[in-house]
């Protein structure tokens, strides 16, 4: 879960990053229609999509106009239909045709994550494994893409490198192994969980025995993730990960992992096709 505080930050930084970019010093093009002109405006989208980016919108229009009315037709995380009108903007219409870009690139963007989640997450269906994203986000989005992660309905892993321990090969090496440097992690943050990435089952068990939260099945086949299940036996979470496609998504979760993380939930997507007209 997202800190509330966190997520606030964010939103407005994303925001303020995503108007200055876009008006600089100002909207030459919307200066085309006059000054107190008024306008509606609706907001469809051209294909399916799992609807995220609300509060992000929301906040846009609250800095660019505040006398927007922005009147959301579709919840965040429900499903909407291919040419389906999902939002309607009332208000200036040089604010609409301003706030008009930024706002529907946040919509696309984190539409397109919580659509793909609901998708996966669908495939599991029964299963009791959980998706969960990576770090591996689009610069300045990490914690806007966790947030439509969740609209999905998957899991955050760690949003950063401050609010968990991931051991990996090479912090071994320069702990000078897995006990060491699991030990050194309980010392540094007693209170954080501590993560470690094996690639056998001697790793394994030294991570098991050194005390681990959660271990990290590196690129383990099918036949040695179960052998793996059935050795921790409940001892700690374990997660699947590695060239883990949507194909054999089921398959993984069926030897009975905790968690399966996949980057490219976040930086594979594809943006959904939106378009804004004048009614």
């Amino acid at each position: 879960m997202i800190p509330q505080q966190l997520l606030e930050h964010a939103i407005h930084n994303n925001v303020q990053h995503a108007l200055q970019e876009d008006i600089g010093d100002g909207d030459i093009t919307a200066q085309l229609t006059a000054a107190d002109e008024q306008a509606h405006a609706r907001i469809i989208s051209r294909e399916s999509m799992v609807l995220a980016g609300r509060p992000w919108v929301d906040y846009l229009f609250q800095q660019l106009d505040p006398k927007v009315e922005v009147i959301w037709l579709k919840n965040e995380g429900e499903h909407v239909q291919a040419d389906e009108a999902f939002l309607e903007l009332k208000g200036n219409a040089r604010s609409l045709l301003t706030g008009e870009r930024p706002a529907l690139n946040f919509i696309q963007t984190l539409s397109a994550v919580a659509t793909k989640v609901a998708s996966y997450v669908k495939l599991l269906d029964g299963l009791n494994t959980k998706i969960l994203d990576t770090r591996k986000t689009i610069p300045g989005l990490r914690i806007a893409q966790k947030y439509a992660v969740t609209v999905g309905g998957g899991q955050n892993h760690r949003l950063g490198l401050f609010d968990a321990f991931l051991i990996k090969e090479n912090h071994i090496m320069a702990a000078g192994g897995i006990a060491q440097a699991i030990a050194q992690a309980h010392q540094i943050a007693p209170n954080k969980p501590v993560e470690v990435e094996v690639e056998n089952f001697a790793e394994l068990q030294q991570a098991l025995d050194a005390g681990a939260d959660i271990v990290m099945l590196d690129n383990f086949s099918q036949q040695q993730m179960i052998d793996a299940v059935n050795l921790v036996n409940g001892r700690c979470k374990l997660e699947a990960s590695g060239n883990i496609t949507v194909e054999r998504l089921r398959e993984v979760a069926s030897t009975g992992v905790d968690y399966i993380s996949m980057g490219s939930l976040t930086k594979d997507i594809k943006a959904v096709d939106l378009s804004m007209r004048f009614i």
